[in-house]
């Protein structure tokens, strides 16, 4: 059976590299040269004057933007799929742009952090003022969204809130939310795969459960140093188990919520690793990042968007769902308007569902 796909005026793939003085020496040592990719519409004419409205695509964990222009079996890619709702009428022209925020310890929640870098900075104050000498954008908030799954959703909502002088739409699509929820549940598989680079490592017999518990800091979310063995470990691999996966996106969200400079790594984690007992101040200040508790503190900027898309699945392997609902009704209890869908999948391979976002996004951005 043939395989369908969509045959029209495609656009234009450009692909820049921006040299980063934000991202210059952060903690991890990752490049501050990084590739932009920007996505022009069939009709873009580089001798023309017609300016579009800019939409950025926040890629999840473990993903990089350029990755979402990749060829895809089965389905369209993000510029494909933006030049056949093109075609279809169902969208007007848009820029896309796919930043790259990758990082040693997997992805980015598009925030700054002291242990990360700031990545917030980098696409507010450095990347958006690129792409717009770069090319013919509407360059205002009003004309300028931005959208993402996961992570990117969990950034796009953010910048929502924090950022929204230069955003005039969100899209978020099963973006981390209520983290008693999300994260809370997976963190014994994180302490269990940290226990394997515990030095000295496990003996069967008596266990001095006082004694272990509160060496080195563990009861204040230090590493003792299994952290830093877990991640060299990684680094020094191509493949990584799933729950491996699972460890090292637990200790990036913890460099995003709880970073701290005088910490072994410049993070701490919420859970002391030997006992698996939270650490109410810590975990404090995962909660103070969820945006389920940040709505009423970032009201006024939610309120001056000019669209706010959201949406999850209801069979979510991460339970985002609930964050999702939770999220929804906290806006509508401020009188943030939104737009709030369900559908029947889980959180894996719905980049099928942006048909539903971008034509939502882009007519708010063309107004």
């Amino acid at each position: 059976m043939a395989l369908k796909r969509f045959k029209g005026p495609s656009g234009t793939l450009v692909v820049l590299e921006h040299v980063s003085s934000i991202l210059k020496d952060n903690p991890l040592g990752d490049p501050h040269v990084r590739k932009v990719g920007v996505w022009l519409p069939p009709d873009y004419d580089y001798s023309g004057n017609k300016r579009y409205p800019v939409l950025y695509d926040f890629v999840g964990f473990t993903g990089s933007g350029l990755a979402h222009t990749n060829w895809k079996p089965f389905g369209d890619n993000v510029p494909e799929r933006a030049a056949r709702l093109i075609h279809e009428k169902k969208m007007g022209p848009v820029i896309l742009v796919f930043p790259d925020c990758f990082t040693a310890l997997g992805g980015n929640q598009y925030i700054n952090s002291s242990a990360l870098g700031n990545y917030a900075d980098y696409l507010t104050r450095e990347i958006i003022p690129f792409v717009d000498r770069e090319f013919r954008t509407l360059a205002s908030r009003d004309h300028r969204g931005c959208f993402g799954k996961s992570s990117g959703g969990y950034g796009a909502m953010i910048h929502g809130m924090k950022y929204s002088k230069y955003w005039g739409a969100i899209g978020n699509h099963s973006g981390d939310a209520y983290f008693d929820f999300v994260y809370w549940h997976d963190w014994p598989n994180t302490l269990s795969e940290l226990a394997k680079y515990r030095v000295p490592k496990l003996r069967e017999g008596v266990y001095d459960a006082r004694k272990f518990a509160s060496r080195k800091g563990l009861d204040q979310g230090l590493d003792d140093g299994r952290i830093r063995r877990f991640l060299k470990s990684v680094w020094s691999r191509e493949k990584l188990s799933s729950k491996e996966g699972h460890a090292i996106m637990n200790l990036c969200m913890a460099a995003t919520y709880d970073p701290d400079p005088k910490a072994p790594n410049g993070f701490r984690i919420p859970f002391n690793a030997e006992t698996g007992e939270v650490i109410e101040e810590r975990w404090r200040n995962w909660r103070r990042n969820d945006p389920v508790n940040l709505v009423a503190k970032y009201r006024s900027g939610l309120k001056s968007l000019c669209a706010i898309y959201m949406e999850c699945g209801w069979r979510d392997q991460y339970h985002i769902q609930f964050g999702s609902r939770l999220l929804s009704r906290r806006l509508s209890e401020a009188g943030i308007g939104h737009r709030y869908e369900e559908f029947d999948d889980d959180h894996s391979d719905v980049d099928y569902r942006m048909d539903v976002s971008l034509p939502f996004l882009c007519r708010a951005l063309m107004r």
